[in-house]
């Protein structure tokens, strides 16, 4: 019945700014009315928290995917080592 919506802070924002965005707006469909909450202690705390995991699993996917393309990049080379055409190793990767 209720719908919660959490205003992100960013490090380049002032101390008042920042204070601001520690409020949640619920609304309630049913009535249509909008409240500002501010955040508690454990809701600031938690997304604190789901922050440094977001930024930890980017990094993480971004490691993964750069360890790809050097492996690509490494069997591509192997291939035009052993004298393969850039068609043949394209065909190949299909």
């Amino acid at each position: 019945m209720f719908s919660t919506q959490q205003q992100p802070s960013t490090e380049s924002q002032t101390h008042k700014e920042q204070q601001m965005s520690d409020i949640k707006i619920e609304v309630n469909c049913a009535t249509g009315e909008v409240t500002e909450v501010p955040l508690t202690a454990e809701e600031i705390q938690q997304r604190e928290l789901d922050a440094i995991a977001a930024a930890t699993a980017k990094a993480e996917a971004d490691a993964i995917a750069a360890t790809e393309a050097d492996a690509k990049a490494s069997a591509q080379a192997k291939l035009a080592a052993l004298g393969l055409t850039a068609e043949e190793i394209a065909a190949l990767a299909k």
